[in-house]
């Protein structure tokens, strides 16, 4: 059985690589050109050369698959231009499922974000169900997954396509090669780079829970049907205070008001402009820190029989990579 995986060579996208070739998958992946390979390095994959934005390298790499993984996402809270983030995130997702679609691929499972959901006001976890709209959408990342899934589903209802969808929350674990942003939280706490906090929250989850996760949805999942494949929730002090404890370093911090956080993050953006480096906080990533951004797995838990391991187990092996492959040094 081949699977095509996007992204294979990022985070999550490597996770379920590694899930596949578990299972016992014949994996392809596709990959840019010049891009960083770390992740696939020296393993049993058919390796091609494609772009979300390449529609023909998109129809070459689906030929004679039977599964679609499609992992990949430009996942930046800043960017110069957030046109090239719509044209991966949306129209690439839309031309790279219509092209597994005619090569005949008989299951596919689109990989969303739980950015695409509402929250509850109360903080109580969100789930499938909670409402959300574009217009309470902070930042283009997160309104670009949210257009994304909408075109899934459209595609799902107007082409009776075989996708499910599987939005993660906040992967944590290792081979965060780039790191993400949350992979770098985790690097400036154990650099002591991270003398304070916001009151929010996050839905922290093992990465390898999340990518098998995947698996479980292409098994068991209901075609246009969506999925949280998630874990525990936090406060964002209390992943701060469990990365200090695995490194044996306990940190005084102090306490920031958005509204204090909200100029320093206009100024860093203003920077970056001119550096072309991204900032270290942004105005959005501020604006969704007053958020607790709490969810649900309970669905993927009885539907898919979906299970997560301890975050902080999650995070001790996050702390380990970084430390094993330089990032703390």
């Amino acid at each position: 059985m081949k699977s095509l995986v996007t992204g294979a060579n990022g985070f999550l996208g490597s996770a379920v690589m590694h899930c596949l070739l578990k299972e016992g998958h014949d994996v392809r992946v596709i990959v840019r050109k010049g891009s960083d390979r770390r992740n696939i390095e020296n393993l049993p994959i058919e390796v091609v050369e494609g772009d979300l934005r390449d529609v023909t390298s998109l129809q070459a790499a689906v030929k004679n698959c039977d599964n679609l993984f499609h992992v990949a996402a430009d996942y930046r809270l800043w960017v110069p231009d957030p046109k090239t983030m719509y044209d991966i995130n949306v129209k690439g997702t839309k031309d790279l499922v219509l092209a597994a679609a005619e090569a005949g691929v008989s299951r596919m499972i689109y990989t969303s974000s739980v950015a695409t959901l509402g929250f509850n006001s109360d903080g109580t976890p969100a789930n499938e169900d909670t409402p959300s709209n574009i217009e309470t959408i902070t930042g283009h990342y997160k309104r670009s997954k949210f257009v994304a899934e909408q075109t899934v589903k459209q595609l799902v209802d107007k082409h009776q396509l075989p996708v499910v969808i599987v939005n993660p929350s906040t992967p944590i674990g290792p081979r965060d090669v780039r790191p993400t942003p949350t992979g770098r939280i985790v690097v400036d706490t154990l650099l002591g780079r991270m003398p304070a906090y916001v009151n929010t929250g996050l839905n922290v989850a093992h990465v390898d829970d999340i990518a098998y996760g995947h698996l479980l949805a292409h098994e068991k999942g209901v075609i246009g049907e969506r999925y949280i494949l998630g874990g525990d929730d936090l406060t964002l002090l209390q992943i701060l205070e469990i990365i200090d404890t695995i490194n044996n370093k306990p940190v005084k911090r102090i306490s920031l008001p958005v509204s204090l956080m909200l100029p320093i993050a206009w100024i860093m953006e203003r920077i970056s402009k001119v550096t072309n480096k991204e900032p270290r906080a942004t105005v959005d990533s501020i604006r969704m820190a007053s958020k607790l951004m709490f969810f649900s797995s309970d669905k993927a838990k009885v539907k898919l029989g979906y299970q997560y391991r301890p975050a902080t187990e999650a995070l001790n092996d996050a702390v380990m990579w970084f430390k094993e492959n330089g990032y703390c040094d």
